[in-house]
Order: C-alpha cells, then sequence, then structure tokens
C-alpha cells in the first residue's frame, strides 16, 4: 500500500524530470552548433573568404568580392551570437529546473514520510481503539509508577498493561516507552504496541498510529503485526481518514488471509466504519 502512494507521488516528478532532461539536450545541441559556427567563423576569417560554407547565393556570372566574403563572415558572427544568447536562455532555464527537481523531491520526500504514516499507520489504532474499550469499565484509574520500578522490560510491560486495565493511560505509556528503551525482539514489539494502545486511549491517534505501525514494521510477519494494522485503521478512521483505514484493511487482509477469528471480526466492524468497498 505505501508502494502505491509513493508511486503515485513520483508520477507528480516525473513530467518535470523529463522537461529537465529534454531541456539538457537541447542545450547541449546548441553548444554543438555554436562550435560549429565559430570552426566556420574561423575558417572563413583565415581564409579570407575562400571557404563555401554558408556562403550566400551569387548571381550566375557575379564574381564573389571582399563584400561578400565580409556578408559571410557578418552573417557568421550574427547567428554565432544569436545562439550563445538561446544557450545563456538555456542554461537558466536548466539552472531553473534543477532548483524546482529540488524543491519537488524534498516536497515528496515529506509527503512520502506522510502518506507513509497515513497508510501504515492504522495497525494498532484498532488495537488501541479495542484496548481503550476494554480499559473503559475495568477498575477507576491509579497510577503505576511503583508497580514500574523493577528495571526489566518484561516488569515494564506488565506494569504498563496493568496500568492500561486501570485506564492509567499516562502511566501505560510511560512504562510502554521504558520497555521500548531497554527491550529488544518481540519484548520491543510489544512495548510499542502498548504504546499505541496508551496513547490510543489518550485520544492521540497520530501518534498512536506511529506507534502502531512501529510494531508492525519491527516484526510484520509477527503476532502482533496483524493487530498492529488493525489498530492503524482505527486510528485513522478516529483521524476521518476513512480513505487510507481502507488501504490498511486491505493491507491486512493481503498479508494475514488467514487471521484469526478476532482479527477477522474486528476488521469487518472497521470496514464498515470507514465505508470501505
Amino acid at each position: 500500500m505505501s508502494g502505491l502512494l509513493a508511486a503515485t507521488a513520483l508520477l507528480g516528478l516525473l513530467p518535470l524530470t523529463a522537461y529537465a532532461q529534454m531541456t539538457s539536450r537541447e542545450g547541449i545541441e546548441l553548444q554543438n552548433q555554436i562550435m560549429d559556427l565559430k570552426q566556420q567563423l574561423s575558417q572563413v576569417q583565415s581564409g579570407g573568404g575562400s571557404s563555401s560554407v554558408l556562403a550566400p547565393p551569387v548571381a550566375q556570372g557575379t564574381p564573389q568580392t571582399s563584400g561578400a566574403s565580409g556578408d559571410l563572415v557578418a552573417q557568421l558572427v550574427d547567428r554565432v551570437n544569436t545562439l550563445e544568447e538561446q544557450q545563456r536562455e538555456m542554461r537558466g532555464q536548466i539552472e531553473d529546473l534543477t532548483n524546482q527537481l529540488k524543491e519537488k523531491s524534498a516536497s515528496l520526500s515529506k509527503q512520502m514520510s506522510d502518506m507513509q504514516f497515513a497508510a501504515q499507520n492504522g495497525g494498532g489504532a484498532a488495537a488501541g481503539g479495542a484496548a481503550a474499550a476494554a480499559a473503559s469499565s475495568h477498575a477507576t484509574s491509579s497510577s503505576s509508577h511503583d508497580e514500574a520500578a523493577a528495571s526489566t522490560p518484561a516488569n515494564y510491560l506488565k506494569a504498563g498493561h496493568d496500568a492500561l486495565l486501570k485506564r492509567d493511560y499516562a502511566g501505560a505509556q510511560e512504562n510502554a516507552e521504558s520497555a521500548i528503551a531497554h527491550g529488544k525482539g518481540a519484548t520491543k514489539v510489544d512495548g510499542q504496541y502498548l504504546l499505541g494502545q496508551s496513547l490510543a486511549g489518550q485520544k492521540q491517534y497520530r501518534q498512536s498510529a506511529v506507534a502502531y505501525y512501529d510494531a508492525y514494521r519491527s516484526s510484520p510477519k509477527g503476532t502482533k503485526a496483524p493487530f498492529a494494522l488493525l489498530g492503524v485503521s482505527a486510528s485513522l478512521i478516529s483521524l476521518g481518514d476513512k480513505k487510507a483505514a481502507c488501504q490498511a484493511l486491505d493491507k491486512l487482509k493481503t498479508e494475514f488471509p488467514s487471521a484469526g477469528e478476532q482479527v477477522s471480526h474486528s476488521a469487518s466492524v472497521f470496514r464498515k466504519k470507514a465505508s470501505c468497498s
């Protein structure tokens, strides 16, 4: 999905690139013409008018005079000047196009980052929304900072999940970030997923989408990956970007066609919410 969006963005840059290449070729052709004309001019000047290159037509029976040679030199000089002026203009156009290409490239890079977020950060939002909904039915909020006293990533995760169930989303976020900072492999992925859930609980949907996508990207074939994609779609729905949410759900269907009942049911619910085709 992100590849399709990136290709779409690149299409906007192709016409400008093609035109820049075309302009560059025209500039080279002009340069060649100028070199040829300068050669001809040199021959005429050194040969005293003996060169017949680009000589003006002369009536039959009328001998070529030094005036004709002078006219030829004048014509060549004028043409060289004209072509050099065209070359200067062409260089200016190429410079402008080069600057435009640089600006387009920078803009494209930003667009691709934004689209990557929109298209791929929908995984954990659904899971985050589900976690937030489940958490709302549990006991009242309470700080879990003391529970995170143990410095192991596993303990941070446990404390974070406990905080999530108590709707202490800020505490869950803090523990999730600690698990990410100190954990590796699956533990780090779990921390990224927990971070998405805690941010979704705080209605920070854009950030939760990023966290869910990080969880998916870190382990695209792992057990958390389909839930992370669900979270991305749910976050995008909450942000009002239904089109990107549907793309995230399509990615989920393509990459995990045999996902479990829980994932399939959630995906079906989100498809209806996003009005996916």
